[in-house]
């Protein structure tokens, strides 16, 4: 996978990925809760994907419905806040499935916290036979588990899953040394190593879901989800992004 990641793009999409989304992704220019243009618009774009030949699977956060880090904060238990959160990314986790749905590709939610009337529980062999038909996967509630970012349970799906890559979409088209919506000259990275993101902090994902792929070689593409067709470009080896693999 490393190789495949030093030119992360290539002419052949990789055969499976996974995309992470956080939940501020689908909130447009809301302050809370579901734009649905901007759901419908990520949903064409997942689409597109799945036309290349591509298998994906899914992971979105909570964020712009509840987050539990915040709540915690707040004086809330942290384990019952995060569970909350959780409970937010399976609402997302539905919206992104029927605009998947309304554009006619196959999809299925899987909630690691189980709750049969609304999706199937995770069961690995299950969401790997999905995609193998085509379906999109969509993994909600985290690991299922406090204490864990929505960031390490998409490196923990997209490692369970055989994944050839973890593409996560931001606001931004990559990974800068500082927020380039506030500093303006910040220096914008090509490619990175794990340690590099690591030891300079920056704030890509969270440190678990870093140190997960880099011990399995899972190449990570940081891209702007909300630039039109960007997620297929990648795929492509197109368009503007960084690469976060251990070169070898």
């Amino acid at each position: 996978m490393q190789a495949k990641a030093a030119g992360a793009a290539a002419a052949t999409p990789p055969r499976r990925v996974l995309l992470k989304l956080s939940g501020e992704a689908l909130m447009g220019r809301r302050e809370y809760g579901l734009d649905n243009d901007v759901v419908a618009a990520i949903a064409a774009d997942i689409a597109d994907v799945v036309a290349l030949g591509a298998q994906v699977c899914v992971v979105i956060g909570g964020g712009n419905i509840f987050r539990g880090v915040r709540a915690a904060a707040a004086g809330m238990d942290r384990a019952q806040a995060d569970y909350m959160g959780m409970l937010a990314t399976v609402m997302n986790a539905l919206a992104m499935q029927n605009a998947l749905e309304r554009r006619e590709v196959p999809t299925r939610v899987q909630s690691a916290i189980p709750m049969s009337s609304i999706c199937e529980p995770y069961i690995r062999r299950r969401a790997e036979r999905h995609m193998e038909k085509g379906r999109v996967v969509i993994f909600a509630a985290g690991t299922g588990n406090p204490f864990f970012t929505t960031d390490t349970a998409a490196a923990l799906r997209a490692n369970e899953m055989n994944c050839d890559l973890l593409l996560k979409g931001t606001q931004v088209d990559g990974v800068y040394s500082a927020d380039p919506r506030k500093v303006p000259d910040a220096t914008r990275f090509e490619r990175l190593t794990y340690l590099e993101v690591l030891s300079r902090d920056l704030a890509v994902m969270d440190a678990a879901a870093i140190s997960l792929a880099r011990e399995n070689g899972l190449p990570i593409i940081i891209f702007n989800i909300h630039a039109a067709g960007a997620f297929a470009q990648v795929m492509r080896g197109e368009g503007k992004f960084t690469t976060i693999f251990e070169p070898g």
